[in-house]
């Protein structure tokens, strides 16, 4: 019997990743002489990757910018984030706690970002986590990346697994939309990094705390989708 795959998005869903984020994005907005974003500008500013979100804060500054300057500060932010981490990025409460329980009884569980996926298993790396993931693809692994449901399928064939069991995690409508388009149950959390409330994004599910998230609500949610997909 094939096991119940977890699917989770790194920033903002298991990890609190804003502070060092927020950190290296300033240093680039500092180098082109740009005034630095806030923690709430990064709602809207995570979820495609690092070169996205450096274009959509030099957007905000209406500042004007051509591949090869894009290019220069992706690699600036680069250099400056990977130097810090982990930094102040830490795992969301709970988390921990929830991995236990999903792999205590039988289910695997992988990552799937929109964040390189060098840097995504750098901090796992830093944190101690890479082990538990069957899989880690991030925004570069494949031709596609999230919200294309085929960064979900693709994540779910490097784990060895299958669409009709796994779920995906988590804060973003690019998480979402993404499990949406790959037909697999999706959970929201609230706690991430979102300008929009996630319950207008149509998950299956809303938890409020990992400390909800466990094996039975997984199975629940994959045998609703089996009788209604």
């Amino acid at each position: 019997m094939t096991s119940s795959l977890v699917i989770f998005d790194l920033d903002g869903t298991l990890i609190h990743t804003a502070p060092d984020l927020m950190a290296s994005l300033n240093h680039v907005l500092g180098l082109n002489g740009l005034a630095p974003v806030t923690f709430d500008d990064m709602t809207w500013l995570v979820g495609q990757g690092a070169k996205a979100m450096i274009e959509k804060a030099w957007a905000h500054h209406g500042h004007p910018s051509s591949p090869e300057q894009l290019e220069n500060a992706f690699d600036a932010f680069l250099v400056h984030y990977a130097a810090e981490m982990p930094g102040k990025s830490e795992p969301y409460p709970g988390l921990i706690d929830a991995l236990d329980r999903l792999e205590a009884d039988g289910m695997k569980l992988a990552v799937c970002t929109n964040k390189t996926e060098a840097l995504a298993r750098r901090l796992l790396d830093s944190l101690g986590l890479t082990a538990r993931f069957a899989a880690i693809t991030g925004g570069d692994t494949f031709p596609v990346k999230k919200p294309h449901g085929d960064h979900i399928l693709g994540t779910i064939d490097m784990a060895g697994a299958k669409a009709d069991n796994a779920v995906m995690i988590g804060d973003s409508v690019n998480d979402i939309l993404a499990a949406q388009n790959a037909s697999v149950p999706a959970i929201a959390v609230p706690f991430g990094y979102s300008d929009k409330p996630v319950a207008s994004f149509n998950p299956d599910i809303i938890i409020g705390h990992f400390d909800e998230l466990d094996a039975k609500m997984v199975r629940e949610l994959i045998a609703q989708r089996g009788r209604t997909g």
